[in-house]
């Protein structure tokens, strides 16, 4: 059995910090093509689109590998993880958003090994280094997570947090729209984060599922815009 650390809420706290130092205000993952083709100009239309990514990708597909990592951590069941994290890893459609993941994932990873050395990373650490798993933000969040001890519920919710405000973080710097705007938004969303994490909850990870073709197209057009922003 591995062990964890003893749980404290404001350690986690600090991985949901939105200035964590990971790369997510290089990324927009798709939002700044909608924003430049005039498909998302509202405070609205964008609620509407964060409300379909939470139910359609990040609830259902990112949070799976979080759940993976908690089921096959403590077994040891090392494979079956990188399996799981490499197979939502190339379901992405847009290899701009493949890319955009796992630099985040890897920037966490080297941050949070300065920050917790004494945590058990050399099972992943290996596999990174020799590309057997995607080392996708999901799976480290997970990983790290695990071992400091976050309950499994709290950290698929604090991830699903992670995705709406990197995306309204984004929104703020591509809309017209302000930062109480943006913060209303946020209070708005934060309470479909628990019942979109039960929705799926029960789902066996290798179900999980990305329904976003829209926004997979804006991902894959996002690299041929006359002028971009945004890494992806």
């Amino acid at each position: 059995m591995i062990q964890t650390t003893k749980f404290h809420w404001l350690a986690y706290q600090q991985l949901l910090d939105s200035a964590l130092p990971i790369g997510g205000f290089s990324h927009s993952f798709g939002l700044e093509t909608l924003v430049q083709q005039g498909r998302l100009q509202s405070v609205e239309e964008l609620e509407a689109y964060i409300r379909s990514m939470l139910a359609n990708s990040w609830a259902s597909s990112d949070a799976m590998v979080i759940k993976a990592a908690y089921t096959h951590i403590p077994a040891q069941e090392w494979e079956q993880l990188w399996f799981l994290d490499r197979m939502m890893h190339v379901q992405r459609a847009s290899s701009e958003a493949r890319s955009g993941v796992q630099k985040m994932g890897r920037r966490l990873l080297q941050l949070t090994r300065s920050m917790y050395p004494e945590l058990n990373w050399a099972p992943l650490t290996d596999a990174v280094s020799t590309e057997r798993c995607g080392s996708s933000h999901a799976l480290i969040h997970g990983w790290v997570s695990y071992h400091l001890g976050v309950p499994l519920d709290r950290a698929a919710e604090g991830y699903l947090y992670c995705c709406i405000v990197t995306c309204v973080n984004s929104a703020l710097r591509l809309m017209s729209m302000g930062q109480t705007q943006g913060q209303i938004l946020l209070a708005k969303l934060v309470p479909l984060l628990g019942s979109e994490w039960q929705r799926v909850a029960h789902l066996d990870p290798l179900d999980a599922y990305t329904n976003t073709p829209a926004a997979d197209l804006a991902m894959m057009q996002h690299e041929t815009l006359y002028s971009r922003l945004f890494m992806s």
